[in-house]
């Protein structure tokens, strides 16, 4: 999705540029919502064990589709420099890609901002077209992209809807948290933030939830409240016709995520076009009850305004909507060289007169040179961590290959799931699930 899950074939229309909520000659975002194709189990990751099952999966995979696919974007003439990869930033549980765009020159301790892409997107064309490179030269802050792999999701969706992958310490999560230590690390930053559209916004509602002491503020599109899904049918639910739950049961979602957290919650800007097909309007209400409970203020808008002819409501300072009136399913841009404006228009990047990327970073108060806002518990300087080896696979794979006993191997098929791939740590006393060596339990 920014995607979800998708069927390029059910969802493509005549070529390539149709997607969730478009029906084939209409121009994106703009004519009524066609039905998304079923989606697809994410691909199992790359490892021995898996070998065994890689027909099955492969059948599977066509039926996990992505809802939200998003094609490819290329960026304008004269526009930033593309992200550049940067490998060996961690251990990568979640098999993703890390790309960065540094703006040339960039001072010390300038914020890190995380964009994730949506389904059949890749970090290049995201940062084309949402504009968050020209963002980072003229407001000085670093950008990572990371980037989805086919051996993941077939569709390149990130797993929103997977407990492996959204979990603390765990799959995707964990590996995203680990780009953001590396840029803070090569450019003594302080601060992050981060943002995503559709699936990449339900993945940025997981970390939000799961990072409070990494991440200062956040920003969801078309995305989803975190916890809402935990399988593949369960996020068909959750995208249409919705789930609906009391703030304080959405709420107890994100505290359970992180239960030990005591500390001062990330800002929440939520946006949704209100004839998006794909991802219902509804989830938007129900991100704003999460984040206003788990932020610790009421459902009623202390600020009732419009912002670029949109509906725009503010909860407690620490929350914000935007209604996206007649906006389908995507990321809202306004292409021109206007301080105001950024991005590109393409499929599922939708030119509806508002930059939503130049609106967070205002929401989040990096818009200008001042020294950044700490994060309410900075990243400690790196050591040398407790375990000498790690390796990926599933809860059986560890049990076949001996690292586990038998009521170690229920407990980490209940904890992550058997057939999800997740790290094991050798630590002095044997093999452990937690980078702190912490016991199985």
């Amino acid at each position: 999705m920014p995607s979800h899950l998708i069927d390029p074939a059910a969802e493509s229309g005549s070529g390539p540029g149709n997607g969730p909520g478009n029906r084939p000659g209409n121009r994106p975002g703009n004519g009524p919502g066609r039905r998304a194709a079923r989606p697809s189990r994410p691909a199992t990751r790359h490892r021995p064990a898996a070998t065994l099952l890689a027909g099955m999966a492969a059948g599977v995979t066509v039926l996990l589709l992505a809802v939200l696919s998003v094609v490819a974007l290329s960026g304008p003439a004269g526009a930033a420099a593309p992200p550049q990869e940067v490998t060996g930033f961690g251990t990568n549980p979640g098999n993703l890609r890390m790309f960065r765009y540094v703006p040339p020159g960039l001072g010390d301790g300038r914020p890190v901002v995380v964009a994730l892409h949506g389904c059949t997107q890749n970090a290049a064309g995201y940062a084309a077209g949402t504009g968050w490179t020209r963002l980072a030269d003229t407001y000085e802050f670093s950008v990572v992209f990371p980037q989805q792999q086919t051996a993941n999701n077939a569709n390149s969706c990130f797993n929103w809807f997977e407990t492996g992958d959204t979990r603390r310490d765990s799959g995707e999560a964990l590996s995203i948290k680990q780009m953001v230590d590396r840029a803070k690390r090569d450019n003594g930053s302080a601060s992050a933030y981060v943002s995503g559209l559709s699936a990449g916004g339900g993945m940025t509602s997981a970390l939000l939830a799961a990072y409070p002491d990494v991440f200062s503020g956040g920003g969801v599109i078309a995305g989803l409240p975190h916890g809402c899904a935990n399988s593949v049918s369960s996020a068909f639910t959750c995208m249409s016709p919705g789930v609906g739950s009391s703030p304080k049961e959405w709420g107890d979602k994100v505290r359970a995520a992180f239960p030990s957290y005591s500390g001062p919650r990330p800002k929440v800007s939520i946006w949704h076009g209100t004839t998006d097909a794909t991802v219902q309007p509804m989830n938007a209400t129900e991100l704003m009850e999460q984040f206003t409970d788990a932020n610790g203020t009421d459902q009623t808008p202390d600020t009732t305004d419009t912002v670029g002819g949109y509906p725009h409501r503010v909860y407690g300072g620490t929350v914000e909507t935007y209604q996206l009136t007649g906006m389908g399913h995507g990321q809202p841009v306004d292409p021109g060289t206007g301080a105001t404006q950024c991005g590109t228009a393409a499929a599922y990047i939708l030119d509806v007169n508002i930059c939503s990327a130049y609106h967070l970073v205002r929401f989040w108060g990096i818009d200008d040179s001042a020294p950044p806002t700490p994060t309410p518990t900075p990243t400690p300087a790196p050591t040398d961590p407790p375990y000498t080896d790690t390796v990926i696979g599933t809860a059986t794979d560890h049990y076949v290959a001996r690292r586990v006993t038998v009521a170690e191997y229920n407990r980490l098929g209940a904890a992550h799931g058997y057939n999800t791939p997740f790290t094991l740590y050798r630590c002095e006393a044997g093999w452990s699930d937690k980078t702190d060596c912490s016991p199985i339990i």
